[in-house]
Protein backbone atom coordinates (compact mmCIF):
# COMPACT_ATOMS: atom_id res chain seq x y z
CA UNK A 1 0.00 0.00 0.00
CA UNK A 2 1.48 3.46 -0.75
CA UNK A 3 2.00 5.64 2.15
CA UNK A 4 -0.53 7.24 3.46
CA UNK A 5 -1.15 11.22 4.40
CA UNK A 6 -0.55 9.89 8.43
CA UNK A 7 -0.47 7.53 10.47
CA UNK A 8 -4.16 7.02 10.25
CA UNK A 9 -5.34 6.89 6.73
CA UNK A 10 -7.99 9.99 6.70
CA UNK A 11 -11.04 10.08 4.45
CA UNK A 12 -11.29 10.78 0.72
CA UNK A 13 -14.07 12.00 -1.62
CA UNK A 14 -13.29 10.83 -4.87
CA UNK A 15 -15.76 13.06 -7.57
CA UNK A 16 -15.97 13.05 -11.72
CA UNK A 17 -17.76 16.10 -13.70
CA UNK A 18 -19.30 14.28 -16.26
CA UNK A 19 -21.36 15.80 -19.09
CA UNK A 20 -22.23 13.18 -21.82
CA UNK A 21 -19.21 10.93 -20.49
CA UNK A 22 -21.58 7.62 -21.09
CA UNK A 23 -18.94 5.42 -22.68
CA UNK A 24 -16.06 6.00 -20.05
CA UNK A 25 -17.82 6.85 -17.14
CA UNK A 26 -18.12 3.62 -15.75
CA UNK A 27 -14.66 2.49 -15.68
CA UNK A 28 -13.10 5.83 -14.44
CA UNK A 29 -15.53 4.99 -11.17
CA UNK A 30 -14.91 1.54 -11.07
CA UNK A 31 -10.98 2.12 -11.32
CA UNK A 32 -11.73 5.09 -8.42
CA UNK A 33 -13.39 2.71 -5.96
CA UNK A 34 -10.46 0.41 -6.28
CA UNK A 35 -8.15 2.65 -6.13
CA UNK A 36 -9.40 4.50 -3.01
CA UNK A 37 -10.07 1.20 -1.17
CA UNK A 38 -6.24 0.72 -1.64
CA UNK A 39 -5.41 3.84 0.55
CA UNK A 40 -7.96 4.41 3.22
CA UNK A 41 -10.82 2.17 4.71
CA UNK A 42 -12.95 5.83 4.60
CA UNK A 43 -13.84 6.92 0.80
CA UNK A 44 -17.01 7.78 -1.61
CA UNK A 45 -17.16 8.56 -4.94
CA UNK A 46 -19.22 11.09 -6.28
CA UNK A 47 -20.05 11.33 -9.84
CA UNK A 48 -21.99 15.05 -10.73
CA UNK A 49 -24.17 14.55 -14.06
CA UNK A 50 -23.93 17.98 -15.38
CA UNK A 51 -26.89 17.78 -17.44
CA UNK A 52 -25.94 14.82 -19.91
CA UNK A 53 -28.05 14.18 -22.82
CA UNK A 54 -26.37 11.10 -23.70
CA UNK A 55 -26.75 7.90 -21.21
CA UNK A 56 -23.96 9.23 -18.54
CA UNK A 57 -27.00 9.78 -15.83
CA UNK A 58 -29.14 5.97 -15.71
CA UNK A 59 -24.97 4.70 -16.18
CA UNK A 60 -24.22 6.19 -12.65
CA UNK A 61 -27.45 5.48 -10.87
CA UNK A 62 -26.46 2.03 -11.96
CA UNK A 63 -23.63 2.18 -10.67
CA UNK A 64 -24.59 4.16 -7.73
CA UNK A 65 -26.78 1.34 -7.26
CA UNK A 66 -23.69 -1.60 -7.32
CA UNK A 67 -21.28 0.10 -5.41
CA UNK A 68 -22.41 1.26 -1.39
CA UNK A 69 -19.70 3.99 -1.68
CA UNK A 70 -20.85 6.00 -5.22
CA UNK A 71 -23.45 8.74 -4.97
CA UNK A 72 -24.33 10.74 -8.01
CA UNK A 73 -25.14 14.75 -7.94
CA UNK A 74 -27.57 14.85 -11.00
CA UNK A 75 -27.77 18.78 -12.60
CA UNK A 76 -31.14 19.06 -14.50
CA UNK A 77 -29.35 21.41 -16.83
CA UNK A 78 -25.94 21.66 -18.09
CA UNK A 79 -24.21 24.51 -15.68
CA UNK A 80 -20.36 24.53 -17.19
CA UNK A 81 -17.71 22.77 -16.15
CA UNK A 82 -17.33 25.00 -13.34
CA UNK A 83 -21.08 24.44 -12.00
CA UNK A 84 -19.60 20.83 -11.49
CA UNK A 85 -16.60 21.17 -9.80
CA UNK A 86 -18.46 23.45 -7.22
CA UNK A 87 -21.12 20.79 -6.96
CA UNK A 88 -18.56 18.23 -6.76
CA UNK A 89 -16.83 20.18 -3.64
CA UNK A 90 -19.62 20.55 -1.73
CA UNK A 91 -20.90 17.73 -1.94
CA UNK A 92 -17.37 16.21 -0.62
CA UNK A 93 -17.34 14.94 3.20
CA UNK A 94 -14.01 13.61 3.45
CA UNK A 95 -10.74 15.39 5.01
CA UNK A 96 -8.95 14.90 1.33
CA UNK A 97 -10.65 15.52 -2.12
CA UNK A 98 -9.55 14.15 -5.04
CA UNK A 99 -10.99 15.34 -8.79
CA UNK A 100 -10.73 14.50 -12.23
CA UNK A 101 -12.54 14.52 -15.59
CA UNK A 102 -14.73 12.16 -16.39
CA UNK A 103 -13.91 11.36 -20.06
CA UNK A 104 -10.67 9.06 -19.08
CA UNK A 105 -7.81 11.32 -20.35
CA UNK A 106 -6.12 10.64 -17.19
CA UNK A 107 -5.96 7.07 -15.16
CA UNK A 108 -8.04 7.59 -11.60
CA UNK A 109 -5.31 4.49 -10.39
CA UNK A 110 -2.48 7.21 -10.48
CA UNK A 111 -4.29 8.75 -7.64
CA UNK A 112 -1.63 6.69 -5.43
CA UNK A 113 0.61 8.58 -6.52
CA UNK A 114 -0.46 11.92 -5.74
CA UNK A 115 -1.41 10.36 -2.51
CA UNK A 116 2.06 9.35 -1.21
CA UNK A 117 3.43 12.66 -1.81
CA UNK A 118 0.44 14.56 0.45
CA UNK A 119 1.76 15.02 3.86
CA UNK A 120 2.45 17.71 6.13
CA UNK A 121 4.17 20.03 3.88
CA UNK A 122 1.08 20.00 1.38
CA UNK A 123 -2.28 21.40 0.73
CA UNK A 124 -2.87 20.46 -2.69
CA UNK A 125 -0.60 17.71 -4.89
CA UNK A 126 -1.30 18.86 -8.95
CA UNK A 127 -0.61 16.49 -11.41
CA UNK A 128 1.14 17.81 -14.47
CA UNK A 129 0.93 16.17 -17.51
CA UNK A 130 4.25 14.03 -18.79
CA UNK A 131 3.03 14.33 -22.50
CA UNK A 132 0.13 15.60 -23.54
CA UNK A 133 -2.31 12.85 -26.02
CA UNK A 134 -4.10 15.50 -27.72
CA UNK A 135 -3.79 16.77 -31.66
CA UNK A 136 -1.34 18.99 -32.19
CA UNK A 137 -3.16 21.82 -32.15
CA UNK A 138 -4.44 21.71 -28.95
CA UNK A 139 -0.99 21.14 -27.63
CA UNK A 140 0.00 24.21 -29.15
CA UNK A 141 -3.39 26.14 -27.94
CA UNK A 142 -2.79 24.07 -24.48
CA UNK A 143 1.15 25.63 -24.32
CA UNK A 144 0.36 29.70 -25.08
CA UNK A 145 -2.93 29.21 -23.04
CA UNK A 146 -0.83 28.45 -19.85
CA UNK A 147 2.46 30.15 -20.31
CA UNK A 148 -0.19 33.13 -21.23
CA UNK A 149 -1.79 32.63 -17.95
CA UNK A 150 1.04 31.66 -15.83
CA UNK A 151 2.33 35.24 -17.10
CA UNK A 152 -0.16 37.63 -16.31
CA UNK A 153 -1.53 35.63 -12.76
CA UNK A 154 1.77 35.02 -11.40
CA UNK A 155 1.59 30.80 -11.16
CA UNK A 156 4.65 29.14 -11.22
CA UNK A 157 3.11 25.86 -11.38
CA UNK A 158 3.88 23.63 -14.54
CA UNK A 159 0.33 22.62 -15.81
CA UNK A 160 -2.38 25.38 -14.49
CA UNK A 161 -5.30 23.31 -16.21
CA UNK A 162 -4.29 19.53 -15.37
CA UNK A 163 -7.74 18.31 -13.74
CA UNK A 164 -6.14 15.85 -11.66
CA UNK A 165 -5.89 17.09 -8.38
CA UNK A 166 -5.50 16.36 -4.79
CA UNK A 167 -6.48 18.81 -1.83
CA UNK A 168 -7.06 19.04 1.42
CA UNK A 169 -11.13 19.97 1.77
CA UNK A 170 -10.51 22.49 4.71
CA UNK A 171 -8.79 24.74 1.52
CA UNK A 172 -12.40 25.91 0.89
CA UNK A 173 -12.68 27.23 4.13
CA UNK A 174 -10.96 30.59 3.44
CA UNK A 175 -11.50 30.39 -0.22
CA UNK A 176 -14.63 30.78 -2.65
CA UNK A 177 -14.73 29.37 -6.21
CA UNK A 178 -17.56 31.57 -7.96
CA UNK A 179 -16.86 30.64 -11.92
CA UNK A 180 -19.05 28.28 -13.59
CA UNK A 181 -16.57 28.43 -16.74
CA UNK A 182 -13.32 26.25 -17.52
CA UNK A 183 -11.38 29.28 -15.96
CA UNK A 184 -12.70 27.89 -12.88
CA UNK A 185 -9.58 26.10 -12.64
CA UNK A 186 -7.61 29.00 -13.11
CA UNK A 187 -9.43 31.27 -10.65
CA UNK A 188 -8.82 28.08 -8.41
CA UNK A 189 -5.23 27.90 -8.61
CA UNK A 190 -4.95 31.50 -8.31
CA UNK A 191 -6.83 31.71 -5.06
CA UNK A 192 -5.18 28.93 -3.48
CA UNK A 193 -2.04 30.44 -4.13
CA UNK A 194 -2.38 33.52 -3.07
CA UNK A 195 -3.98 32.35 0.38
CA UNK A 196 -0.43 30.66 0.74
CA UNK A 197 -1.60 27.16 0.56
CA UNK A 198 1.46 24.82 -0.04
CA UNK A 199 1.39 23.36 -3.56
CA UNK A 200 3.21 19.73 -4.04
CA UNK A 201 3.40 19.04 -7.84
CA UNK A 202 3.50 15.25 -9.34
CA UNK A 203 4.09 13.84 -13.41
CA UNK A 204 0.72 11.87 -14.51
CA UNK A 205 0.39 10.40 -17.73
CA UNK A 206 -2.65 11.76 -20.08
CA UNK A 207 -4.46 9.56 -22.86
CA UNK A 208 -6.26 10.31 -26.06
CA UNK A 209 -9.72 10.72 -25.79
CA UNK A 210 -11.19 7.55 -27.02
CA UNK A 211 -15.11 8.72 -26.65
CA UNK A 212 -17.08 12.07 -26.97
CA UNK A 213 -15.36 15.43 -28.27
CA UNK A 214 -14.01 18.16 -25.90
CA UNK A 215 -16.32 20.92 -24.85
CA UNK A 216 -13.63 23.69 -25.24
CA UNK A 217 -11.76 23.60 -28.27
CA UNK A 218 -14.08 25.31 -30.99
CA UNK A 219 -13.56 29.00 -31.66
CA UNK A 220 -16.59 30.16 -29.88
CA UNK A 221 -15.13 28.43 -26.72
CA UNK A 222 -11.83 29.84 -27.23
CA UNK A 223 -13.14 33.84 -27.59
CA UNK A 224 -15.01 33.51 -24.63
CA UNK A 225 -12.29 31.71 -22.82
CA UNK A 226 -10.17 35.08 -23.99
CA UNK A 227 -12.86 37.47 -22.46
CA UNK A 228 -13.23 35.14 -19.03
CA UNK A 229 -9.58 35.09 -18.86
CA UNK A 230 -9.40 38.74 -18.79
CA UNK A 231 -12.25 39.61 -16.48
CA UNK A 232 -10.39 37.07 -13.77
CA UNK A 233 -7.17 38.92 -14.13
CA UNK A 234 -8.99 42.35 -13.62
CA UNK A 235 -10.58 41.10 -10.53
CA UNK A 236 -8.09 38.99 -9.05
CA UNK A 237 -5.03 40.78 -10.32
CA UNK A 238 -5.82 44.37 -10.69
CA UNK A 239 -8.54 45.08 -8.16
CA UNK A 240 -7.40 42.07 -6.02
CA UNK A 241 -10.39 40.57 -4.94
CA UNK A 242 -10.95 37.16 -3.41
CA UNK A 243 -7.86 37.18 -1.53
CA UNK A 244 -8.07 35.26 1.62
CA UNK A 245 -5.78 36.88 4.71
CA UNK A 246 -2.22 35.22 4.61
CA UNK A 247 -0.35 34.50 7.80
CA UNK A 248 3.12 35.25 8.02
CA UNK A 249 3.67 31.44 7.98
CA UNK A 250 1.79 30.51 5.34
CA UNK A 251 3.35 33.28 3.35
CA UNK A 252 6.80 32.09 3.99
CA UNK A 253 5.66 28.42 2.60
CA UNK A 254 4.27 30.42 -0.63
CA UNK A 255 7.21 28.83 -2.69
CA UNK A 256 5.56 25.58 -4.85
CA UNK A 257 7.43 22.59 -4.16
CA UNK A 258 8.20 19.39 -6.06
CA UNK A 259 10.51 18.39 -9.13
CA UNK A 260 12.27 21.06 -10.60
CA UNK A 261 12.82 20.09 -13.61
CA UNK A 262 11.40 22.89 -16.05
CA UNK A 263 7.28 22.81 -18.06
CA UNK A 264 7.81 21.64 -21.24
Amino acid sequence: MPESPGPHPPGLSIFFPAYNDSGTIASMVIRAVQSAAGLTPDYEVIVVNDGSTDGTAEIADELARTYSRVRVVHHAVNRGYGGALQTGFRSATKEMVFYTDGDAQYDPRELAQLWARMGPDADLVNGYKISRSDPWHRIVIGRIYHHTVSRLFGLTVRDVDCDFRLMRRSIFDRIHLEKTSGVICLEMMKKIHDAGFRIVEVPVHHYHRAYGRSQFFNFRRIGKTAVDVMRLWMALVVMGHGRAPVSAGAAARRDVTGPTSPHS
